[in-house]
Protein backbone atom coordinates (compact mmCIF):
# COMPACT_ATOMS: atom_id res chain seq x y z
CA UNK A 1 0.00 0.00 0.00
CA UNK A 2 1.21 3.75 -0.79
CA UNK A 3 2.12 5.81 2.03
CA UNK A 4 1.19 9.78 2.08
CA UNK A 5 1.32 12.59 4.13
CA UNK A 6 -0.99 13.39 6.81
CA UNK A 7 -1.71 17.00 4.53
CA UNK A 8 -2.38 14.87 1.41
CA UNK A 9 -4.68 12.03 3.31
CA UNK A 10 -6.69 15.91 4.34
CA UNK A 11 -6.38 16.66 0.82
CA UNK A 12 -7.28 13.45 -1.05
CA UNK A 13 -10.32 13.51 1.51
CA UNK A 14 -11.81 17.44 0.64
CA UNK A 15 -10.96 17.04 -3.47
CA UNK A 16 -12.81 13.41 -3.44
CA UNK A 17 -16.09 15.00 -1.64
CA UNK A 18 -15.65 18.06 -3.52
CA UNK A 19 -15.67 15.91 -7.27
CA UNK A 20 -18.41 14.28 -5.41
CA UNK A 21 -20.61 16.86 -4.74
CA UNK A 22 -20.82 20.40 -6.18
CA UNK A 23 -22.04 21.97 -3.07
CA UNK A 24 -19.26 21.72 -1.09
CA UNK A 25 -16.50 23.97 -0.96
CA UNK A 26 -13.38 25.20 0.88
CA UNK A 27 -13.17 28.40 2.82
CA UNK A 28 -10.20 30.06 5.25
CA UNK A 29 -7.27 32.12 5.69
CA UNK A 30 -4.93 31.18 2.96
CA UNK A 31 -6.32 28.15 1.55
CA UNK A 32 -6.46 29.01 -2.10
CA UNK A 33 -3.54 31.50 -3.56
CA UNK A 34 -0.89 30.56 -0.71
CA UNK A 35 -2.13 26.55 -1.12
CA UNK A 36 -3.13 26.19 2.83
CA UNK A 37 -1.08 27.69 5.51
CA UNK A 38 0.16 24.18 6.17
CA UNK A 39 -0.11 23.41 2.10
CA UNK A 40 -2.99 20.81 3.10
CA UNK A 41 -5.06 22.17 0.11
CA UNK A 42 -1.90 22.67 -2.16
CA UNK A 43 -3.58 22.34 -5.66
CA UNK A 44 -7.26 22.84 -4.93
CA UNK A 45 -7.65 26.19 -6.31
CA UNK A 46 -6.26 24.70 -10.06
CA UNK A 47 -8.79 22.35 -9.80
CA UNK A 48 -11.56 24.13 -8.59
CA UNK A 49 -11.38 27.80 -9.19
CA UNK A 50 -11.88 30.71 -6.66
CA UNK A 51 -15.89 30.02 -6.63
CA UNK A 52 -15.25 26.64 -4.12
CA UNK A 53 -12.06 27.11 -3.13
CA UNK A 54 -12.14 30.40 -0.93
CA UNK A 55 -9.49 33.16 0.88
CA UNK A 56 -10.70 34.81 3.32
CA UNK A 57 -9.90 38.01 5.55
CA UNK A 58 -8.42 37.67 8.72
CA UNK A 59 -12.18 37.35 9.91
CA UNK A 60 -12.61 34.01 11.73
CA UNK A 61 -16.53 35.52 13.07
CA UNK A 62 -16.96 36.46 9.52
CA UNK A 63 -16.37 33.60 7.14
CA UNK A 64 -17.36 30.82 10.23
CA UNK A 65 -20.75 32.79 10.13
CA UNK A 66 -21.05 32.86 6.04
CA UNK A 67 -20.30 29.27 6.23
CA UNK A 68 -23.16 28.72 9.20
CA UNK A 69 -25.69 30.28 7.06
CA UNK A 70 -24.35 28.73 3.33
CA UNK A 71 -24.95 25.48 5.30
CA UNK A 72 -28.20 26.39 6.19
CA UNK A 73 -29.23 27.30 2.62
CA UNK A 74 -28.45 23.63 1.25
CA UNK A 75 -24.42 23.88 0.63
CA UNK A 76 -21.81 21.73 2.49
CA UNK A 77 -18.56 24.18 3.33
CA UNK A 78 -15.43 23.11 5.09
CA UNK A 79 -14.31 26.32 7.05
CA UNK A 80 -10.37 25.81 8.08
CA UNK A 81 -9.04 27.49 10.96
CA UNK A 82 -5.60 28.90 10.70
CA UNK A 83 -5.71 27.18 13.97
CA UNK A 84 -8.62 26.11 16.40
CA UNK A 85 -6.94 28.61 18.85
CA UNK A 86 -8.34 31.33 16.32
CA UNK A 87 -11.91 29.48 16.25
CA UNK A 88 -12.32 31.47 19.48
CA UNK A 89 -13.35 34.81 17.68
CA UNK A 90 -16.36 32.67 16.01
CA UNK A 91 -17.23 30.27 18.90
CA UNK A 92 -20.30 32.53 18.81
CA UNK A 93 -21.40 31.21 15.14
CA UNK A 94 -20.41 27.55 15.97
CA UNK A 95 -21.67 26.92 19.36
CA UNK A 96 -24.87 29.05 19.25
CA UNK A 97 -25.28 28.60 15.29
CA UNK A 98 -24.61 26.00 13.90
CA UNK A 99 -25.10 23.46 16.99
CA UNK A 100 -28.39 25.19 17.80
CA UNK A 101 -30.08 25.60 14.41
CA UNK A 102 -31.51 21.92 14.06
CA UNK A 103 -33.20 21.90 17.41
CA UNK A 104 -34.44 25.93 17.00
CA UNK A 105 -35.53 25.53 13.94
CA UNK A 106 -37.72 22.44 14.91
CA UNK A 107 -35.93 20.69 12.13
CA UNK A 108 -36.54 22.84 9.61
CA UNK A 109 -32.82 23.94 9.23
CA UNK A 110 -29.22 21.94 9.21
CA UNK A 111 -25.99 22.88 9.21
CA UNK A 112 -23.68 20.56 7.33
CA UNK A 113 -20.65 22.31 7.91
CA UNK A 114 -17.51 20.67 8.95
CA UNK A 115 -14.82 23.11 10.69
CA UNK A 116 -11.07 21.94 10.46
CA UNK A 117 -8.12 23.01 11.35
CA UNK A 118 -5.22 22.60 14.18
CA UNK A 119 -5.57 22.09 17.23
CA UNK A 120 -2.92 21.78 20.24
CA UNK A 121 1.09 22.22 20.97
CA UNK A 122 3.16 22.94 17.34
CA UNK A 123 6.31 23.62 19.10
CA UNK A 124 7.25 26.96 20.32
CA UNK A 125 4.48 28.88 19.80
CA UNK A 126 3.58 29.85 23.37
CA UNK A 127 0.42 29.94 25.28
CA UNK A 128 -2.04 31.60 23.05
CA UNK A 129 -1.53 29.10 20.12
CA UNK A 130 -0.72 25.99 22.03
CA UNK A 131 -4.10 25.20 23.44
CA UNK A 132 -6.53 22.22 23.24
CA UNK A 133 -10.12 22.60 22.62
CA UNK A 134 -11.63 19.29 21.78
CA UNK A 135 -13.57 19.20 25.56
CA UNK A 136 -14.71 22.58 25.00
CA UNK A 137 -16.34 21.50 21.57
CA UNK A 138 -17.54 17.89 23.29
CA UNK A 139 -19.54 19.92 26.19
CA UNK A 140 -21.81 21.37 23.30
CA UNK A 141 -24.69 19.36 22.22
CA UNK A 142 -25.34 19.25 18.73
CA UNK A 143 -21.66 18.94 17.31
CA UNK A 144 -19.66 15.88 16.81
CA UNK A 145 -15.74 16.24 17.58
CA UNK A 146 -13.20 13.97 15.66
CA UNK A 147 -9.12 14.25 16.43
CA UNK A 148 -7.38 12.33 13.98
CA UNK A 149 -4.02 10.48 15.00
CA UNK A 150 -2.67 9.44 11.75
CA UNK A 151 -2.99 9.99 7.88
CA UNK A 152 -5.41 6.29 7.20
CA UNK A 153 -7.74 7.78 10.14
CA UNK A 154 -7.34 11.93 8.70
CA UNK A 155 -8.70 10.64 5.50
CA UNK A 156 -11.85 8.15 6.18
CA UNK A 157 -12.67 10.46 9.02
CA UNK A 158 -12.77 13.60 7.42
CA UNK A 159 -14.92 12.37 4.39
CA UNK A 160 -17.34 10.77 6.77
CA UNK A 161 -17.62 14.58 8.60
CA UNK A 162 -18.25 16.08 5.37
CA UNK A 163 -21.33 13.72 4.61
CA UNK A 164 -22.85 14.21 7.55
CA UNK A 165 -25.39 16.13 8.17
CA UNK A 166 -24.79 17.77 11.71
CA UNK A 167 -21.71 20.35 12.15
CA UNK A 168 -18.62 18.92 12.72
CA UNK A 169 -15.58 19.72 14.50
CA UNK A 170 -12.23 18.00 12.89
CA UNK A 171 -8.99 18.80 14.60
CA UNK A 172 -5.80 17.88 13.59
CA UNK A 173 -2.10 18.61 14.50
CA UNK A 174 0.81 20.94 13.11
CA UNK A 175 2.82 18.38 14.02
CA UNK A 176 1.42 15.78 12.33
CA UNK A 177 0.74 17.04 8.41
CA UNK A 178 4.09 15.39 7.52
CA UNK A 179 3.27 12.12 9.14
CA UNK A 180 3.53 9.63 6.91
CA UNK A 181 1.15 6.43 6.46
CA UNK A 182 -0.83 3.74 4.24
CA UNK A 183 -3.79 4.99 3.03
CA UNK A 184 -5.03 2.97 0.36
CA UNK A 185 -6.41 4.39 -2.72
CA UNK A 186 -9.75 3.23 -2.87
CA UNK A 187 -12.64 4.94 -1.37
CA UNK A 188 -13.05 4.33 2.12
CA UNK A 189 -15.27 5.93 5.06
CA UNK A 190 -14.22 5.65 9.20
CA UNK A 191 -17.34 6.17 10.69
CA UNK A 192 -17.82 8.40 13.62
CA UNK A 193 -18.24 7.50 16.81
CA UNK A 194 -16.51 4.45 16.88
CA UNK A 195 -13.14 3.79 18.58
CA UNK A 196 -10.52 1.68 17.27
CA UNK A 197 -8.57 -1.21 19.53
CA UNK A 198 -5.12 -0.42 17.58
CA UNK A 199 -3.04 -2.80 19.98
CA UNK A 200 -3.95 -5.79 22.38
CA UNK A 201 -3.14 -6.13 25.81
CA UNK A 202 -4.95 -7.98 28.85
CA UNK A 203 -2.82 -5.83 31.98
CA UNK A 204 -4.08 -2.20 31.23
CA UNK A 205 -5.90 -0.21 29.16
CA UNK A 206 -3.91 2.57 27.34
CA UNK A 207 -7.23 5.43 26.08
CA UNK A 208 -5.98 8.27 23.90
CA UNK A 209 -6.85 10.17 20.71
CA UNK A 210 -4.73 12.32 18.60
CA UNK A 211 -1.00 13.24 18.22
CA UNK A 212 -1.06 11.64 21.92
CA UNK A 213 -1.51 8.67 20.50
CA UNK A 214 2.45 8.42 19.15
CA UNK A 215 2.60 8.54 23.19
CA UNK A 216 0.41 6.14 24.47
CA UNK A 217 2.05 3.28 21.87
CA UNK A 218 5.43 4.32 22.67
CA UNK A 219 4.49 3.80 26.20
CA UNK A 220 2.86 0.62 25.72
CA UNK A 221 5.71 -0.53 23.53
CA UNK A 222 8.53 0.64 26.67
CA UNK A 223 5.77 -1.24 28.90
CA UNK A 224 5.93 -4.31 27.15
CA UNK A 225 9.48 -4.33 27.73
CA UNK A 226 8.70 -4.59 31.48
CA UNK A 227 6.24 -7.38 30.87
CA UNK A 228 3.18 -5.17 31.16
CA UNK A 229 1.03 -6.18 27.95
CA UNK A 230 -0.81 -2.93 27.46
CA UNK A 231 -4.05 -2.92 25.36
CA UNK A 232 -4.53 0.50 23.09
CA UNK A 233 -7.36 2.40 22.31
CA UNK A 234 -7.52 5.07 19.88
CA UNK A 235 -11.38 7.49 20.46
CA UNK A 236 -10.79 9.01 17.41
CA UNK A 237 -13.98 10.66 18.14
CA UNK A 238 -14.77 12.70 21.39
CA UNK A 239 -18.05 13.40 20.72
CA UNK A 240 -19.67 10.90 20.71
CA UNK A 241 -17.46 8.45 22.77
CA UNK A 242 -17.33 5.10 21.89
CA UNK A 243 -18.10 4.08 25.85
CA UNK A 244 -18.35 0.65 25.04
CA UNK A 245 -15.19 -0.18 23.54
CA UNK A 246 -13.34 1.24 26.39
CA UNK A 247 -15.71 -0.37 28.95
CA UNK A 248 -15.02 -3.86 27.66
CA UNK A 249 -11.75 -3.56 27.90
CA UNK A 250 -11.24 -2.45 31.42
CA UNK A 251 -13.34 -5.31 32.14
CA UNK A 252 -10.35 -7.49 30.76
CA UNK A 253 -7.30 -5.79 31.64
CA UNK A 254 -9.01 -4.50 35.12
CA UNK A 255 -7.17 -1.15 34.93
CA UNK A 256 -7.22 2.09 32.61
CA UNK A 257 -4.65 5.23 32.12
CA UNK A 258 -5.89 7.93 29.85
CA UNK A 259 -3.30 9.93 28.15
CA UNK A 260 -4.90 13.60 27.01
CA UNK A 261 -3.06 16.68 25.95
CA UNK A 262 -5.83 19.24 27.65
CA UNK A 263 -6.32 20.40 30.88
CA UNK A 264 -7.22 18.06 33.80
CA UNK A 265 -10.56 20.06 34.95
CA UNK A 266 -13.27 18.75 32.92
CA UNK A 267 -11.13 16.92 30.34
CA UNK A 268 -12.08 14.11 28.02
CA UNK A 269 -10.16 12.17 30.58
CA UNK A 270 -12.62 13.09 32.94
CA UNK A 271 -15.60 12.24 31.32
CA UNK A 272 -13.97 8.85 30.24
CA UNK A 273 -13.28 8.61 34.10
CA UNK A 274 -16.46 9.04 35.28
CA UNK A 275 -17.91 6.79 32.56
CA UNK A 276 -16.06 3.67 33.50
CA UNK A 277 -16.10 3.54 37.13
CA UNK A 278 -19.75 3.86 36.76
CA UNK A 279 -19.74 1.06 34.25
CA UNK A 280 -17.25 -0.82 35.35
CA UNK A 281 -16.23 0.09 38.75
CA UNK A 282 -16.14 -3.54 40.35
CA UNK A 283 -13.73 -4.95 37.51
CA UNK A 284 -10.88 -2.11 38.26
CA UNK A 285 -8.39 -3.50 40.46
CA UNK A 286 -6.55 -0.01 40.75
CA UNK A 287 -7.77 3.85 41.06
CA UNK A 288 -7.71 5.36 37.53
CA UNK A 289 -4.66 7.29 35.92
CA UNK A 290 -4.97 10.27 33.52
CA UNK A 291 -1.87 11.69 32.40
CA UNK A 292 -2.85 15.46 31.39
CA UNK A 293 -0.82 18.55 30.45
CA UNK A 294 -0.09 20.54 33.69
CA UNK A 295 -2.78 22.68 34.85
CA UNK A 296 -1.07 25.68 33.61
CA UNK A 297 -1.04 27.94 30.02
CA UNK A 298 1.74 26.30 27.99
CA UNK A 299 5.66 28.32 28.13
CA UNK A 300 7.60 29.04 25.08
CA UNK A 301 10.95 27.52 26.64
CA UNK A 302 11.09 24.03 25.01
CA UNK A 303 13.05 22.69 28.39
CA UNK A 304 9.32 23.92 29.83
CA UNK A 305 6.94 22.52 27.10
CA UNK A 306 8.47 19.06 27.71
CA UNK A 307 8.08 19.44 31.32
CA UNK A 308 4.13 20.54 30.93
CA UNK A 309 3.26 17.75 28.34
CA UNK A 310 2.08 14.47 28.59
CA UNK A 311 5.36 12.37 27.79
CA UNK A 312 6.12 9.04 27.29
CA UNK A 313 7.95 8.73 31.00
CA UNK A 314 5.06 10.30 32.72
CA UNK A 315 2.62 7.22 30.98
CA UNK A 316 5.17 4.90 32.48
CA UNK A 317 5.09 6.18 35.57
CA UNK A 318 1.27 5.81 35.22
CA UNK A 319 1.05 2.49 33.88
CA UNK A 320 3.66 0.71 36.67
CA UNK A 321 1.18 2.71 39.05
CA UNK A 322 -2.09 0.80 38.18
CA UNK A 323 0.07 -2.56 37.50
CA UNK A 324 2.01 -2.35 40.65
CA UNK A 325 5.11 -3.01 38.66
Amino acid sequence: MREIQFREALREAMSEEMRRDERIFLMGEEVAEYNGAYKVSQGMLDEFGPQRVIDTPIAELGFAGIGVGAAMNGLRPIIEFMTFNFSLVAIDQIINGAAKIMSMSGGQYSAPVVFRGPTGNAGMLSSQHSQNFENWYANTAGLKVVVASNPYNAKGLLKSAIRDDDPVIFMESELMYGDKGEVPEEEYLIPIGKAEVVKQGTDVTLVSFGKMMKVALQAAAEAEKNGIAAEVIDLMSVRPIDYATVVNSVKKTNRLVIVEEAWPLAAISTEVTFHVQRHAFDYLDAPIHRVNSMDVPLPYAPTLIEAVLPNVKRTLQAIQAVTYK
